[in-house]
């Protein structure tokens, strides 16, 4: 295998051949305490199908930027592109799908119906005509996810995992082409967690959504990632973008070997020489 620190590159892919592209993105806030600065020349460019990690620790901005990729925050300056659309196009027309840390079920539905919430909400969309979802067999996905006997219980039956599993069931069912999840598992249990990335695993293997993760897990990113994007400090800031070579599909046995562990590394290096090179 080559030295993964070969596959670390300065800026962006070439945009025109990413299914999203980020340029020259900037987000400032204004506070109490004055300006803040969170997003700083952001240059992005994603393919579709691909399973992207936005890596660094807290405060990096990467929550930010998945935010302002969904349409949830303006940017202050740049632009970005969802297939062509803007992020408010993207979200009106339901081709988004969002997974943030909280299931957000609602209660007094079963796992079933809070599945199916996404689909029925989304046939506006549909009507319009420019909606890029492909809804999935609701069915399927809960048994993909090992939900099937579970299905007609409601949230308040299930375990916290279980629960997680439900709002993941939720975005693939929605169809959207793109999922943006937000450190979906950091209120989780290691094991709990464990089981979970594989289970994400196996379900994006089969339909193959692009996927914008957000974690602080060296781990984690490499694991589940076809790329990792490196955020330096605030101002965030994009270091490196590092291609996790490993085969797929993948099992737990990877992170076993000598590949995985100098990916994880080769991520936590370059993550150091970003925030050194800010100091």
């Amino acid at each position: 295998m080559p030295d993964p620190m070969s596959a670390a590159r300065k800026g962006p892919r070439d945009a025109a051949f990413g299914s999203i592209c980020v340029e020259k993105v900037e987000k400032i806030y204004e506070s109490d305490r004055g300006t803040v600065r969170a997003l700083s020349d952001i240059d992005l460019s994603i393919e579709r199908g691909r399973f992207v990690t936005l890596f660094g620790p807290s405060g990096c901005g990467k929550s930010t930027l998945l935010r302002v990729i969904a349409g949830l925050e303006e940017q202050t300056a740049g632009a970005v592109s969802l297939f062509g659309q803007t992020p408010a196009e993207a979200s009106r027309d339901k081709n988004i799908a969002w997974i943030p840390q909280s299931n957000a079920l609602l209660p007094w539905l079963t796992i079933r119906d809070n599945v199916l919430l996404s689909q029925k909400i989304n046939r506006e969309a549909e009507r319009r005509g420019k909606s890029l979802r492909i809804p999935e067999d609701p069915d399927q996905v809960l048994d993909e996810l090992k939900l099937g006997d579970f299905k007609n219980a409601r949230p308040s039956e299930l375990s916290g995992g279980m629960r997680q599993r439900a709002a993941i069931a939720r975005g693939f069912v929605q169809g959207a082409p793109l999922m943006l999840m937000d450190e979906p598992f950091s209120a989780l249990d290691e094991l709990t967690r464990d089981a979970l990335r594989l289970r994400l695993l196996t379900v994006w293997e089969r339909h193959r959504k692009t996927v914008v993760f957000v974690t602080h897990s060296a781990f984690e990113a490499v694991l589940l990632s076809d790329q990792v994007v490196v955020m330096t400090p605030r101002p965030g800031r994009i270091h490196s973008v590092i291609d996790i070579d490993l085969p797929r599909p993948r099992t737990f046995e990877v992170t076993e070997t000598r590949e995985f562990e100098q990916l994880v590394r080769a991520v936590k290096h370059t993550l150091r020489d970003g925030w050194e090179a800010d100091e």
